[in-house]
Formats: structure tokens, sequence, C-alpha cells
């Protein structure tokens, strides 16, 4: 097995539901799909953008075997573990059964750990089979130095998935592990921060827009990457801050205005999203209807970037 984390832009698809609220398996292929057609480099199933924390095992399942038999190998394919520790382990076990080549490890359920107690709950996710791991380092999960110095004594972990957006501590962990880790930006509207996280070692990002316009985070990631800095700054401002000005409004929105953008772009998603998360309202679909069909006439989408 490889070990090593991700890079690029990281693909991840929702959990499409029908009007029954039960899960569309062929939209999800279709996502997953398209997410491969445009050319991302990886595909985490069952994560935070997939409602992980609204799905029956049964649903999970699912969901891993139809991210693996669709990539079919093309790119590395990473699903979400967490929540309380037993769960955390068969979800682990279940990925490893399946043939995933990682798993994201989300934060446990609503206990504040200290550091001790986090690195107990990490380890033992990882430690508990062969996959490669990624710690996603938010909310009731966030690890000091010497405790990911700790861990990165486990082969299995081979990255760190920013989600709180503290840049002292993100330097003081970049600069004293170096390219030990992967380092990856899972901030909301992640394209918003990538120029503060780039010159630390980060090298790959979560993009949530990459569901709906994937050539714009693409647009946006290359011209960060050569240092295109009057095209960073005219996307900021047609697409990318605006879309974060709605996502915003309303707490949810990180999850559920990725599939209003997918439904106005003609992807077959559904609006339909578990609680406790909110549907978009009327007056804030149109505020992205509209941005969307501005983007697009502005920036006309390239041909698909098919995998093979």
């Amino acid at each position: 097995m490889i070990r090593k984390s991700p890079t690029g832009i990281a693909g991840f698809p929702v959990a499409p539901f029908n009007e029954q609220g039960n899960l569309d398996e062929k939209a999800l292929i279709k996502n997953i799909q398209f997410l491969l057609d445009e050319g991302l480099e990886s595909i985490f199933i069952a994560c935070g953008s997939a409602e992980f924390q609204s799905l029956s095992k049964q649903e999970y399942e699912v969901m891993v075997e139809l991210a693996i038999s669709t990539v079919k190998g093309k790119v590395p394919v990473y699903t979400g573990v967490g929540g309380n520790i037993k769960t955390a382990l068969e979800l682990a076990k279940i990925s490893e059964q399946k043939g995933a080549d990682g798993y994201l490890i989300l934060p446990p359920y609503l206990i504040e750990g200290e550091q001790e107690g986090l690195y107990n709950y990490l380890r033992t996710i990882i430690e508990s089979t062969s996959l490669n791991a990624i710690v996603y380092q938010r909310d009731n999960c966030v690890l000091q130095l010497p405790t990911l110095q700790k861990l990165i004594e486990l082969p299995q972990l081979v990255g760190l998935k920013d989600g709180i957006g503290n840049i002292d501590l993100n330097i003081e962990l970049t600069q004293a592990i170096g390219d030990r880790l992967g380092w990856l930006n899972g901030m909301p509207m992640a394209e918003v921060t990538m120029p503060a996280y780039v010159p630390l070692g980060f090298n790959s990002y979560s993009s949530a827009i990459s569901n709906y316009i994937p050539h714009i985070s693409r647009m946006f990631y290359e011209a960060l990457l050569n240092g295109d800095k009057e095209l960073v700054s005219e996307l900021y401002k047609n697409v990318i801050l605006p879309i974060n000005n709605i996502r915003k409004q309303r707490k949810g929105y990180a999850v559920s205005l990725i599939k209003a953008g997918m439904e106005i772009v003609g992807l077959p998603v559904g609006s339909t999203v578990r609680p406790p998360i909110v549907p978009v309202e009327k007056e804030h679909y149109q505020q992205l209807e509209s941005i969307l069909n501005e983007t697009l006439k502005r920036y006309p989408k390239p041909d698909h970037k098919v995998l093979t």
C-alpha cells in the first residue's frame, strides 16, 4: 500500500436522497462519475458533505461500495469514519473490507477530550486496520504538536485535514512535521482560505463547489499555484466570495447549498437533506442561480477531462 496522502483537489460527493428520503444510488454514481470526469484527484465518500451523521450502516456500506466500483482504482477513495469509538471501528473495518484506500477520521461524538484522550481515540482507530488514515482537525478534535508527533509514529497516518483555521497552530505543525504528513485544507469553502495555506505546505483541499462548477475550482487552484494574482482576485470577486456569502446565511448550508448548486447546473441529486440540516431557502437559491448563470457565461465550461 502506498503511504501517501492525496494531493490536489479532493472530491466530496453528497448523499443524494429521493423525495421519500431514501438514498438515490443512481444519482450518487452520477455525482462520483462527474467528479472523476472533471479530473478531481481523490474521492472522499460518506463524509461531512454526504451527511455522515445521518447515514445508516446499510447506506454507508452502499455508498462505499458504489464509490469503489465507480472509481475502479483511477484515484484514491477515502471514507469517513468517526463518532463514538465502537461505530468508528466498525466503519473502519467496513472500509477495509470494501477495498477503500483509507479513511478520514472525523471527531469523536460530543465529548471534549483531553489531548491524551484524543490521542487514544485516534490511535485506536488508526491501528485497527492497515488502511491510510487522515485526521480531521476540527470542532472537539484539535491536536497540539506533542500529540500529533506521537501519532506520526504510526505508519498508517498519512495526513491531517484542517478545519479550524488556526494559522498559528498550522504553522507550528507544518514546520515541525514537514512532509511526513500530507496537509489538506478542510475549511468551509476552502477556496476562500487556500492562498493562506499553500505557503505552509498544504497541497490539497476539499472543494464544495467542485460538485457543480469544478472547472472554477481548477481554474482557481492553478491560478493560485502559478502566481496569477489577477485571476485569483477576479474569481474571488465574481464567484467564490458571492457563493461564500450565501453559505454563511444559514447553518447547514455547507451541505444543502452544494445540492442546490448541483440542481441548478442539471445534476440529478435533488435538494432533500436530513435534519438537522435545512434546505436552501428560495431567496438564497435564486441568488445562487444568478451567480452560477453569470459564472457559466463569463467562464464557459471546457470539455470534460476524462480519467482513463
